[in-house]
């Protein structure tokens, strides 16, 4: 059955994109080769942690969504919508086979006139370098002339309920003006404002931007953190006080790491076979250094706490609130609670943990115990380590009852605990 819109790959990305899809009136099947997103999709739940609700998944199914592992349904589509997952790979460099994958599963039943669009995080050059030839050579057709092609990086935040799709402008790149034209009437369907980049590599390096700026401002207060901890100045405080500037400061808040999908891409290492190095962005590898520090810093405040308070991490028992990588969110994708969680172990402390959007949770294979009562939980363990400030949390009532609590947020009342 022909559909107006086919969204591959239904993880993070597509699933709330073909929401919106659907909800706009758009004829839409969701593609995805892994039975599993099918098979749960099917029993009314959401294959991705994080993402959609029963409910708004069984008003998906009710509004006309198809999910399917069927590539043949790629051939009756006008639009399709590439949303493949773009991991960083072992070498840290960003992991293009899924969309490599997708690709060559659309190109041999690419028609014309087609619109495509890539919304996944890619380097620059990843549109007009590895999609538009894989696209050519399946279908023997020419991107540009014969089938339309352009990159929208995907602006989503996870769990955002203010700023959403309809709200968020979405920047388009197309590889001729009427690629971007083409482009921008598809999405004009479910946003209120488009902006139109010079091109794809103008659109992919807007997603560069705006992930690094995350990073490295992140990776300032972090360095800020631990100066100020060192030196005795209360580092939330300053914070407060230089958000009251109007102009040139946004505030940034430390943590114990960086999660989530947005990762740090580093445009001097382009997607292709060779990888030649060309122009890397420095700042961005000193910020991701000093990111991946934290939860070392972590571990050492917890020993220095427990060790003042005449106890050793060994045989300790800790309990740590929050393993989501953010608040009120059950995504978990690179939260830092786990390689807290795996180095305090190897310490010898007896791990527990409470997060409400997360039932099961498991470090090494093993299942982590969750505490059933939170205070009781608290009042019990020789430290409390507070890594996600879920809304359900009172704080100032945890730091009543916890033995000692390490606030890695900033997110307790002054002087009720210790910050990180």
């Amino acid at each position: 059955m022909p559909a107006d819109l086919a969204v591959i790959g239904l993880g993070h990305l597509g699933l709330p994109l073909a929401q919106a899809a659907v909800t706009a009136g758009i004829d839409t099947v969701g593609y995805d080769p892994d039975p599993r997103p099918y098979a749960e999709l099917g029993a009314g739940r959401s294959p991705v942690e994080g993402t959609l609700t029963a409910s708004e998944i069984r008003r998906m199914l009710s509004g006309g969504f198809r999910p399917t592992t069927d590539a043949a349904e790629l051939g009756r589509v006008r639009t399709a919508v590439i949303c493949s997952p773009t991991p960083l790979g072992p070498d840290r460099g960003i992991d293009l086979t899924a969309l490599g994958d997708a690709a060559r599963a659309l190109a041999a039943r690419l028609r014309p006139h087609t619109t495509v669009l890539l919304e996944s995080a890619v380097p620059p050059g990843t549109t007009e370098n590895v999609l538009r030839p894989l696209l050519e050579e399946g279908s023997g057709l020419v991107a540009g002339r014969d089938f339309h092609l352009a990159c929208s990086p995907s602006r989503l935040d996870p769990g955002n309920r203010t700023h959403v799709l309809a709200n968020t402008p979405k920047v388009i790149g197309g590889l001729t003006p009427a690629c971007t034209e083409s482009a921008a009437a598809f999405y004009g369907r479910l946003t209120d404002k488009v902006v139109r980049a010079r091109g794809p590599r103008e659109a992919e390096m807007t997603k560069v931007l705006e992930t690094n700026f995350r990073h490295v401002n992140i990776a300032l207060v972090n360095e800020m953190a631990v100066l100020c901890h060192d030196l005795g100045v209360d580092l939330w405080d300053v914070i407060r006080c230089a958000e009251t500037k109007p102009f040139g400061f946004q505030p940034f808040r430390p943590g114990p790491g960086v999660g989530g999908h947005g990762v740090p891409v580093d445009p001097g290492f382009p997607p292709h076979s060779t990888r030649i190095p060309g122009h890397p962005l420095r700042m961005v590898s000193l910020a991701q250094e000093i990111n991946d520090r934290m939860p070392s810093y972590v571990i050492q405040r917890c020993a220095t706490l427990l060790n003042e308070h005449g106890k050793s991490v060994r045989g300790a028992r800790v309990l740590l609130l929050g393993v989501t990588y953010k608040p009120d969110s059950a995504d978990q994708e690179a939260a830092p609670a786990r390689e807290i969680a795996t180095r305090l172990m190897d310490m010898g402390a007896q791990i527990g943990y409470h997060d409400p959007h997360v039932l099961d949770w498991r470090v090494r294979e093993r299942p982590v115990p969750r505490a059933d009562s939170l205070y009781e939980a608290a009042a019990a363990a020789d430290l409390t380590v507070l890594l996600q400030q879920h809304r359900t949390y009172d704080l100032q009532g945890l730091a009543v009852k916890a033995q000692l609590l390490l606030d890695t947020r900033g997110a307790t009342p002054a002087g009720a605990a210790h910050r990180l």
